[in-house]
């Protein structure tokens, strides 16, 4: 369950403020927690509103439960040094699980994330946007033969996985691609955007992306239920659109539907 809170689209009834929009994010978690195996929370939208976008973080951490995995969607990667105190912020500040990483930096960069073997790391792999394939694409010579970028990171990933806590971003927006990194990367859990609101398929998804035992697919779903209604039923809303989509995933895995 993707966090993306945007004050432009608040459902009536809840404030644009600090208070109102923490209101809203625990009404959001208190809805569909049950539905949920991880929250993402995407930085970005927070950071966007200065102070009490970092006041408004601590308290939707605070918020979420500790038996579910708290994802910091920032995208982070620099050079070592800054890398380790990106971590420090994140997992030890504000405690979240795992983080999403950029690799353009290679492995010194991702060091100091994966270094934690209580955390998770998602390296991003294949994103859902449509200019990805502008570098993720690119043909690469390994090994005697030619690969997609996005596929030399897949393989990497697998080797920088010494402590079992990395994973990889892939877009939902690709299922051929995302067939080709679970191909690559059996084991490693993958975290998939762009279900819902970028047009991604979620069956071809699932059965692109889970591993042999349809697990270790991270399927996100953000703007689609948290506005799935603008009217003061939003709650109801969220957690009805959630619950499809929970039922939709485990029917596409083969499971059907329900806990």
């Amino acid at each position: 369950m993707g966090l993306d809170v945007d004050p432009d689209r608040l459902p009536r009834g809840v404030e644009r403020t600090l208070d109102g929009l923490a209101a809203f994010n625990r009404g959001i978690i208190a809805a569909t927690a049950d539905l949920a195996c991880a929250f993402k929370v995407n930085l970005a939208f927070y950071e966007a509103l200065g102070v009490d976008g970092w006041r408004l973080l601590r308290l939707t951490r605070e918020a979420l439960p500790r038996d579910l995995i708290a994802i910091a969607d920032g995208k982070r990667g620099d050079v070592g040094h800054s890398s380790a105190f990106y971590a420090r912020a994140l997992f030890d500040e504000l405690g979240f699980d795992a983080v999403t990483a950029n690799p353009y930096l290679g492995f010194d960069a991702l060091e100091p994330f994966l270094s934690r073997p209580e955390r998770g790391v998602f390296v991003l792999c294949k994103t859902s946007n449509p200019g990805s394939a502008e570098l993720q694409d690119l043909p690469c010579q390994v090994g005697g033969e030619t690969v997609p970028l996005y596929q030399v990171v897949a393989r990497r990933a697998v080797t920088w996985n010494r402590r079992g806590n990395c994973g990889l971003v892939v877009g939902a927006t690709y299922p051929r691609e995302l067939a080709a990194v679970r191909a690559l990367a059996k084991d490693l859990p993958l975290l998939v955007p762009g279900v819902g609101a970028q047009g991604g398929d979620l069956e071809a998804s699932v059965r692109a992306g889970v591993d042999d035992r349809g697990e270790l697919l991270v399927v996100n779903a953000s703007r689609q239920v948290l506005y799935a209604s603008a009217d003061e039923d939003w709650q109801k809303a969220a957690r009805r659109t959630a619950r499809d989509l929970r039922d939709a995933l485990n029917v596409a895995r083969g499971v059907g539907s329900g806990r």
